[in-house]
């Protein structure tokens, strides 16, 4: 997926002052959060973490995740949490909001 080519929907611009994030249920096989955003920290099989865009190791071929309720779960993962403005309505759209939160918050290196 290349981050260039985000577009999102009126409804679905990112608002960083939204009061209240409608939380949601992980979507089952979703893992738009394991392959749109870039991790720093050490993932087993990973130990540089990973770049946005890139499927994480440790989604199986379902997009599950292999540590989901293991200890060597990172601890970002562990905090991420679905709500709807970052999930929207489907695994394509998870994949665009993620991606555009990453390019949004991406390290510009310009100091």
């Amino acid at each position: 997926m290349s981050l260039d080519s985000v577009q999102l929907s009126p409804q679905h611009q990112l608002n960083p002052l939204h009061p209240q994030p409608r939380v949601i249920q992980c979507r089952p096989g979703c893992g738009a959060c394991c392959i749109a955003p870039s991790i720093s920290s050490s993932i087993p099989g990973m130990p540089g973490g990973k770049p946005a865009g890139q499927r994480c190791v440790q989604l199986d071929e379902s997009n599950r995740c292999r540590l989901f309720g293991l200890p060597q779960r990172p601890d970002v993962c562990l905090a991420f949490g679905a709500d709807y403005e970052l999930c929207g309505d489907s695994d394509q759209q998870a994949l665009q909001l993620i991606a555009a939160l990453e390019l949004g918050t991406a390290d510009s290196g310009v100091d």
